[in-house]
């Protein structure tokens, strides 16, 4: 492994598991029969979805319910259906990630590193480059 993606995966780990859902009043409902529960909710105006976080151990489930049909999440229920849309890994420098990613001729969905529910910085991996999973590159924010 090159010291540059050694440094890219260094404090890396499973961040979320993004799940498309109709709707978080309703989905919501299994996971707190589980003990678990939302600690956050929030609209991302800008990715057209509203979205509710659940703690689980050291990461997080985020339930993913689209503002309109017209969304990226609302044109994945349409066509899949609820359930997985993305596995999130958290990096601890996301512009390195970024970087090293693009210069190895990954395929990136995101135009650029944006910011998003409670102010993470993010990017999207093309399943293309991944083995068929769509991957959410975030980092805490600063």
């Amino acid at each position: 492994m090159s010291k540059d993606l050694e440094a890219v995966v260094s404090g890396a780990r499973i961040d979320h598991l993004g799940i498309a859902v109709e709707s978080i009043a309703q989905s919501r409902g299994f996971y707190e029969a589980l003990g678990l529960r939302v600690t956050h909710e929030e609209t991302v105006e800008h990715e057209g979805v509203r979205v509710a976080m659940i703690p689980l151990g050291e990461s997080r489930v985020e339930l993913l319910e689209p503002l309109s049909p017209e969304t990226v999440v609302g044109r994945f229920l349409s066509k899949r259906g609820a359930g997985m849309h993305h596995v999130a890994l958290h990096v601890d420098d996301i512009a390195a990630a970024w970087a090293e990613l693009q210069a190895r001729g990954v395929v990136l969905v995101s135009p650029a590193i944006q910011t998003g529910a409670g102010g993470h910085l993010y990017f999207f991996v093309h399943p293309k480059s991944t083995g068929g999973v769509l991957l959410e590159i975030c980092q805490d924010p600063e």
